[in-house]
């Protein structure tokens, strides 16, 4: 493959304090494609690696995380600015992970027998080859962990291009799995710029593509990947409905709802961002999350103290700030916050909109930052008509201390997920994903490592058999 253009080196900046820390060279056409023919090659043997010696590495994975977490998360938080109270849960997070597709993985993918009146079958399920995991910076290490466990548990081989403003946790990722001892090519990292990701689609050694990232960039990965007749699966962001009912605990909520939003700074594709709560209770809702918010500690994010992190880049916290002023200019409220924080680094106010109407911007549009869009509500059915008016379907939260009346709201909700009494969570047995504009496909869980594989028939029959 040849570049497209020129490229700068890909780097890490501390949103901390906007210091840049080191650099890496964005890798030439020929390191490239040395890497696909090494990814292709290994795949060849790592197929046929018994699946029990598979489980085997990915423990070893899951131990190195865990004694690596320090490291691990320091580096996370150095590189995107998130709590590093919050990095170090991160990296539990995909140990846990790795552990469960280790544990698991060889049952997931025994054979399945099937009912037929004569002989007998049963499904296979076989590895495509190469995958292509594209990658964004919000949570550095469980984007990889999410998409690597199940497929390379399932024998498929991995490059993986990251988020260029992570670039030291991508590397010391593969640096893990070599550690570990899985062999080299079966996990490889590439410093390219994202133009370059459609012409590695194309390559047809690279037999499937799974993609987190905005919605553009996915559509234009699912039509490269249709165009060659490729799966894919993709995770492109939420607008997430937080339905708060009149029945609900309301400082339960509130406490749930801030600590949601401000998880990550605000950069969680399924944290709370439409708040919809019942008028009988929305202005106690409101008070309380206005004072949680006054109460939040802003600072280093090495500091246990802090509650607020900075956002992960200056790109961040201007794009945010931008899609507040452009929701005021079209008729927005802003009751508290809005602005940057007058400090070094990519900090931004937690902030509440109110007023939002149909048809603009905010309306439909993920703001990823500390930012909550706040709508009342006259009744049950209103609410549920709000959380569908978006073009997202991720996940969301229903609160109410009947659970009976929640799950009913739950059902009407057109969303890959949805918890009640609780933000959107994350657990290894737990499916991800989404539907409408959010993608498709599911990550985590049993079913993520299907999503990759070949679910062959083979069918036995004996010479009397009918057909």
């Amino acid at each position: 493959m040849e570049p497209k253009v020129k490229t700068s080196p890909i780097k890490t900046v501390n949103p901390f304090n906007n210091e840049l820390v080191k650099s890496f060279d964005v890798m030439t056409a020929a390191q490239i494609e040395s890497k696909i023919a090494l990814a292709d090659k290994a795949f060849q043997s790592w197929r046929k690696t018994p699946k029990a010696k598979r489980a085997q590495l990915l423990h070893r994975v899951a131990h190195l995380l865990r004694v690596k977490a320090a490291q691990l998360a320091e580096l996370a938080t150095l590189e995107m600015g998130k709590l590093f109270k919050e990095s170090q849960g991160e990296v539990a997070l995909c140990a846990d992970i790795f552990e469960y597709y280790a544990t698991n993985g060889e049952k997931f993918l025994a054979d399945q027998p099937l009912e037929t009146p004569h002989g007998s079958a049963f499904l296979s399920y076989e590895p495509l080859g190469v995958i292509l995991s594209i990658q964004p910076w919000n949570f550095p290490f469980y984007q990889i962990t999410r998409s690597a466990a199940p497929h390379l548990m399932a024998g498929n081989t991995m490059l993986l291009k990251h988020a260029s403003n992570i670039p030291q946790c991508a590397q010391i990722m593969e640096d893990i799995f070599l550690e570990a001892g899985f062999p080299e090519g079966v996990y490889q990292n590439l410093f390219i710029p994202g133009s370059e990701t459609d012409v590695l689609v194309a390559d047809e050694r690279i037999k499937a593509v799974t993609f987190t990232g905005s919605e553009p960039a996915g559509s234009s990965i699912a039509a490269a990947a249709g165009k060659y007749i490729k799966k894919s699966t993709l995770e492109l962001g939420g607008s997430d409905a937080f339905v708060v009912l009149d029945d609900a605990d309301v400082e339960q909520a509130a406490e749930a709802a801030v600590r949601g939003r401000i998880w990550n700074a605000g950069q969680v594709c399924v944290s709370p961002k439409r708040i919809i709560v019942e008028e009988g209770i929305a202005d106690l809702f409101l008070e309380k999350v206005k004072a949680k918010f006054a109460a939040l500690k802003v600072g280093d994010p090495m500091d246990e103290k802090t509650d607020l992190a900075p956002l992960s880049s200056e790109k961040a916290v201007n794009d945010v700030i931008k899609q507040v002023q452009t929701a005021v200019e079209q008729g927005a409220t802003v009751i508290t916050g809005g602005h940057r924080i007058n400090r070094p680094g990519a900090f931004m106010e937690p902030t509440i909109l109110a007023d939002i109407r149909p048809g603009t911007a905010a309306y439909q549009e993920e703001i990823f930052g500390p930012v909550f869009m706040f709508y009342k509500v006259k009744d049950e059915q209103a609410a549920i008509d709000l959380a569908n008016a978006t073009e997202f379907g991720l996940g969301g939260s229903v609160f109410s201390s009947n659970n009976e009346r929640a799950v009913n709201v739950a059902r009407q909700m057109v969303t890959g997920m949805v918890y009640i009494n609780h933000v959107t969570g994350i657990a290894p047995e737990l499916p991800f994903g989404g539907t409408k504009h959010s993608g498709y496909g599911r990550e985590q869980s049993p079913a993520a490592i299907y999503e990759f594989v070949n679910a062959k028939l083979i069918r036995v029959t004996t010479a009397d058999s009918a057909y």
